[in-house]
């Protein structure tokens, strides 16, 4: 059974930092592109970053500069690291994966996981 399971969301102050994790399993993690998407009441769910399988990644520019991501095969985790953050990037944060990807996450198929909740206030 498949699962990717994210952790690390919160209320920050604007400026802050938080870092997500999502840890996957029932998966080969190491060929399984991963993406960060997330979701605003009102508005369309968007990727944030991406990570290919060989470790390439990608940003929306939104959050060039202030988001990296990175994954950790050896524990079958990708995260999301978040600084100067504004309260613009108050969403629900989402994990995706698409096994057996040489590319991009499409962010159609593949797994999803729960979300975690992200506040950026003051």
């Amino acid at each position: 059974q498949v699962q990717l399971v994210e952790s690390g969301g919160g209320l920050v102050q604007p400026g802050g930092s938080l870092r997500l994790s999502c840890a996957a399993s029932g998966i080969i993690f190491s060929i399984t592109a991963m993406g960060w998407y997330r979701q605003a009441p009102g508005k369309q769910r968007e990727l944030v970053a991406a990570i290919t399988s060989g470790g390439t990644t990608k940003y929306a520019d939104s959050v060039k500069g202030r988001f990296t991501i990175s994954r950790d095969n050896a524990k079958n985790t990708v995260y999301l690291q978040m600084d100067s953050l504004k309260p613009e990037d108050t969403a629900v944060y989402y994990c995706h994966g698409e096994t057996a990807s040489l590319g991009w996450v499409t962010g159609k198929g593949g797994y999803w996981g729960q979300g975690t909740q992200v506040t950026v206030s003051s």
